[in-house]
Formats: C-alpha cells, structure tokens, sequence
C-alpha cells in the first residue's frame, strides 16, 4: 500500500503545507530559527509520529490481548549531547497506563512499542529514494 505526502514551502521564509489523503497540515519553524511560528517544526512532526505509532500500536496489542490499560500516554522527545565525535542525538520514549498492569505485561508491551511501523523507520529499517525532477 502507497502512502503519500505532499509538501509545498511558500515564498514566506519557512512555511510549508502538506497534504496527506484528505488533510492539511502546517509545517513552519520558530521565530528565534527564523520562521513564524505557523505551525509544528518538522521534528515536532516527527516525534508526534513516533508516538501516536507507538500509542496506536499498543492499544491494537492489548486489545488483541483482552487487556484494559486504559488512556495511553507516550511522552516522545529529542535528546542530544555533545561528544567528543560530534553531537549525538536520539528519541527518548516515556509510556504510562492509566491503569495499572502487570510486570508481565509490562515487559511485552515494552517489546512491542519497538515494532510500531514508525519506530522501525526511525530506526533505519527504511530506505530513502530522493529524486529531483
């Protein structure tokens, strides 16, 4: 199945629109990196899809499971530090339950977080074939 996005960036620094099926998105950056503020930064795009992947594919698990874990919250951010090899950057994901489970279930849900399609992605299991027409 092919999945689409089309972005077009405006002649106003750097405010982007995106389709995807039937919905328009916003894309720009902060003032203080020269954008105005239109809208979530590309990365904010990124994290937001990590961990609505990460929520969704969860929820489907328990369901499958009979489990009732109640609102699931994941907290997605961007890390970084300074290394004496440049900077290193990485996503930190922080997973709560609304209700309480088990240690058992616990652990599974911690494997399956890592098989959200978005997840996989991220992590490199995706190639990118760029072309300039």
């Amino acid at each position: 199945m092919e999945k689409t996005s089309e972005i077009v960036l405006s002649n106003k620094n750097y405010l982007a629109e995106a389709k995807t099926r039937n919905h328009f998105l916003t894309i720009d950056e902060p003032v203080a990196s020269g954008g105005d503020d239109n809208g979530p930064t590309p990365v904010e795009y990124l994290l937001t899809a990590v961990g609505g992947c990460v929520s969704i594919t969860l929820r489907m698990y328990a369901e499958r499971k009979g489990w009732d874990v109640g609102k699931i919250t994941v907290n997605v951010s961007q890390k970084e530090e300074h290394t004496a090899n440049g900077i290193k950057k990485w996503l930190e994901e922080d997973i709560s339950f609304e209700k309480e489970i088990t240690e058992e279930q616990r652990k599974r849900l911690l494997i399956i977080a890592g098989k959200c399609p978005v997840a996989k992605m991220v992590k490199g299991e995706t190639e990118i074939a760029t072309s300039i027409q």
